[in-house]
């Protein structure tokens, strides 16, 4: 039921739901005064969410920061959240990646690097109707043919969400006979402050490495400040995404 809930909340409170919803009541509610008020909220709300300057502020604030390679010690495993696999896409004799495709890339490169000397993909299908297709079966395919050798890779690919992962991944560790701080988690940046909040809340106090970052650290021109971009609402998107998952863990005690 929570994966439920959870997932249609999400859908419901994205800055352009909210928008939308704002223009929409502006058209059919009756009362003059309000039919305004919601037009302006809606104009407000759109200059705000397709902002590239808070955008971009907002999500540095949120991110959390990557390491050096130099400035890293050496792991026993490395552990990778999927999330970024295309599903359904044809031919299906490749994988498919989203921009998150960083989590494959760079857990590979540590790899190879020799930070950590073997993977764990966690990961099943966080959709809500199950399409039997699992993203960490699909992670394995593309870090085997990127060179790491199959026996290398363990697989938890039954779970939804990242609290599930926290939990199969613990008893994973414990039969396997990893400690800890012997465990790398690897995943997105705007990801990894909820995933690691629910894997200490389950007693793994691993390490973080981070990957795909949205936010720039560039300097700001005119239009950043004042012309609306399609990114910014994109940015907006994910922040709300993962706040809205965060309390919702939280209500649920899962970090």
């Amino acid at each position: 039921m929570f994966f439920l809930l959870s997932k249609t909340l999400n859908y419901l409170v994205m800055p352009l739901t909210i928008v939308v919803g704002c223009f929409v009541l502006s058209l059919i509610i009756k009362n003059k005064t309000w039919r305004r008020r919601f037009l302006f909220a809606g104009m407000i709300l759109l200059f705000v969410f397709s902002n590239e300057f808070l955008a971009n502020e907002l999500m540095k604030a949120w991110e959390v920061e990557t390491k050096p390679y130099n400035s890293m010690r050496k792991y026993r495993l490395g552990i990778v959240l999927t999330g970024t696999v295309i599903p359904q896409l044809k031919p299906d004799d490749r994988v498919y990646f989203t921009r998150g495709a960083d989590r494959v890339v760079h857990t590979v490169q540590l790899y190879k690097l020799g930070l950590i000397e073997s993977i764990l993909v966690s990961g099943g299908s966080g959709r809500l109707i199950d399409i039997k297709e699992r993203e960490a079966d699909r992670f394995k395919e593309a870090m085997v043919l990127m060179g790491v050798p199959d026996s290398l890779i363990l697989l938890e690919n039954t779970t939804r969400n990242t609290h599930e992962s926290a939990l199969e991944v613990k008893k994973i560790l414990i039969a396997k006979g990893y400690s800890s701080d012997e465990c790398l988690l690897i995943t997105s940046a705007f990801h990894m402050r909820r995933s690691l909040a629910c894997y200490r809340k389950v007693g793994l106090d691993v390490d973080s490495f981070t990957t795909d970052f949205y936010a720039h650290k560039g300097s700001y021109y005119f239009d950043a400040f004042f012309l609306p971009k399609l990114e910014a609402l994109a940015i907006w998107h994910k922040l709300f995404r993962e706040w809205v998952g965060f309390i919702a863990y939280w209500v649920a005690g899962y970090v």
